[in-house]
C-alpha cells in the first residue's frame, strides 16, 4: 500500500472529508470512551445502566419507570429489571404516587446517591484527563458542532 505524498502547497485546496469515514471514527472514539468509562464505574462497582439510572435519578427524583426510559432512550422493560436490582441492592426505592396507583415515583436512597456522586466524579475525572485538555476554542467548537449533528439527527428522526 502507498501513502500519499504530503501537501506542499499550503494555498491548494484542502481533501475532501468523507463524512462516513468521521462517523466510523466516531464510532469507534465512542466504543472507547465507553470501555474507559465502564472501567472507571466498575471499580466503584457500577455498570454503565446503573450509573445511567443512579446519576438521572440524582438530576431528577420522582420520575416514573417510563419517565426514565424515555429520558434513557430504553424501553420501559429495559428498565423493569434494571430498577428491581437497584431496589434490591437498596440503592433505589419506589414511592407511591397517589393520584397514580399504576405507577412509582424512583427516588435515590442515601447509598444510591453517595454511589451517584461517586460515579459522577470518576466520569468527571475521565472527562478532565481526555475532552478537558482541548483548548477552549476547540471545546466551544466541538459543542457547537455536536449539537449541530443532534438536531440533524432529531430532525431525520421526526421526518
Amino acid at each position: 500500500m502507498s501513502q500519499r505524498p504530503a501537501r506542499l502547497d499550503p494555498s491548494a485546496e484542502p481533501e475532501p472529508v468523507d463524512p462516513l469515514r468521521v462517523w466510523f471514527r466516531f464510532i469507534r472514539l465512542n466504543r472507547r470512551v465507553l470501555a474507559a468509562v465502564a472501567a472507571e464505574l466498575r471499580e466503584t462497582g457500577l455498570s454503565i445502566p446503573q450509573f445511567d439510572v443512579l446519576s438521572t435519578l440524582s438530576e431528577r427524583e420522582g420520575l416514573t419507570q417510563q419517565d426514565l426510559a424515555g429520558r434513557l432512550y430504553v424501553t420501559k422493560g429495559n428498565v423493569s429489571g434494571l430498577i428491581d436490582r437497584l431496589v434490591e441492592a437498596g440503592l433505589v426505592e419506589r414511592r407511591a404516587i397517589p393520584e397514580d396507583r399504576r405507577s412509582h415515583a424512583l427516588h435515590l436512597t442515601p447509598t444510591g446517591a453517595e454511589l451517584a456522586a461517586r460515579g459522577i466524579a470518576a466520569q468527571a475525572a475521565y472527562v478532565a484527563r481526555t475532552l478537558g485538555r482541548l483548548e477552549a476554542e476547540e471545546l466551544r467548537s466541538f459543542e457547537a458542532l455536536v449539537r449541530k449533528w443532534r438536531d440533524l439527527a432529531r430532525a431525520d428522526s421526526d421526518g
